[in-house]
């Protein structure tokens, strides 16, 4: 039982922890023995956070607790999450102990697809640039460095920085989204080395994930995305099984009729796919890597970077 459940008494922090990647992370974290600490933006995101809160306590035992909290104003919610976290860990945690952070998981980020002088969507802006870079780069540096203090003493600590595929291949429209990801892989690589006595650090770079927003994306993107995806070599999909297993009976034909005729038969990752990356970073035997990029993307990218 105790090889199954090896968070067992460790408190993670999963931001964007209600839906998508960061609720898939959530969902192998509990598996394994993890007390969490969803933050989420959105009052839409209230329920599901609720609902996954409630089937980690009553399938997996583990303490769990929310916090909403606005990431595109970083600088006055940080406070909110550090808050929370504290009196979290002192409704469970040992008595008289102060607030520890084991685990760490970035996952929260905005989206942005404008062309240089776009002229359906507009020229690029400052609002723009600081919309995505305020919850892309700037919420999790707060939040790292507030939470730094309360990070283990002896380097068991994980923090995952949930990156993208498009910091590195060049995608079209992808200016200020895919320059806030880097950013947050040159922030990794710093904080590897400045958390070294206490955590490891590392990003993972997926591409792109199924569910609604990329089956509604449209045939643009679609077409824009599918040279990557062709020199994709586990994205390749001629309708077996096991995927659409993975899709769902209720999504089964949508998935299966999008692939392959809009598609070019290369198919997106899947949400749990990801996250499998993203909790092997946290797991004690992934205690001798830090500061990489660790590709999660079925090879639109190959190597560590």
């Amino acid at each position: 039982m105790a090889a199954a459940r090896p968070y067992d008494g460790k408190l993670g922090v999963v931001t964007g922890g209600s839906r998508g990647i960061g609720a898939a992370v959530a969902v192998r974290l509990a598996a394994k023995g993890c007390n969490l600490l969803l933050v989420y933006t959105s009052d839409s995101s209230r329920q599901p956070a609720e609902a996954l809160c409630k089937e980690f306590e009553s399938k997996h035992n583990v303490k769990t607790s929310l916090v909403q909290a606005d990431l595109s104003d970083p600088t006055n919610t940080t406070p909110k999450i550090v808050d929370a976290a504290k009196s979290f860990y002192q409704s469970w945690g040992p008595s008289g102990t102060e607030l520890k952070v084991d685990i760490l998981i970035n996952c929260a980020g905005v989206s942005s697809n404008q062309f240089l002088n776009d002229e359906r969507l507009g020229p690029i802006d400052e609002k723009e640039f600081y919309r995505v870079y305020n919850v892309n780069v700037l919420a999790p540096l707060l939040l790292t460095q507030a939470l730094q203090q309360y990070l283990p003493h002896d380097r068991s600590g994980r923090i995952v920085n949930v990156s993208s595929v498009s910091s590195s291949i060049g995608y079209h429209g992808q200016t200020v989204y895919a320059s806030s990801k880097a950013a947050l892989e040159a922030m990794t690589r710093t904080w590897s080395r400045e958390l070294n006595a206490r955590a490891t650090v590392n990003s993972v770079n997926p591409g792109p994930a199924w569910g609604d927003m990329y089956a509604e994306a449209g045939e643009t993107f679609w077409k824009i995305n599918q040279p990557y995806v062709d020199a994709a070599p586990l994205a390749e999909y001629n309708g077996e099984e096991a995927v659409l297993k993975e899709v769902g009976e209720g999504d089964r034909e949508r998935f299966d009729s999008l692939v392959r005729e809009k598609m070019g038969g290369r198919r997106p990752g899947f949400t749990k796919e990801i996250a499998g990356t993203i909790e092997m970073l946290c797991t004690e035997e992934a205690g001798w890597t830090t500061g990489s990029v660790v590709c999660a993307n079925g090879g639109m990218k190959m190597g560590l970077a």
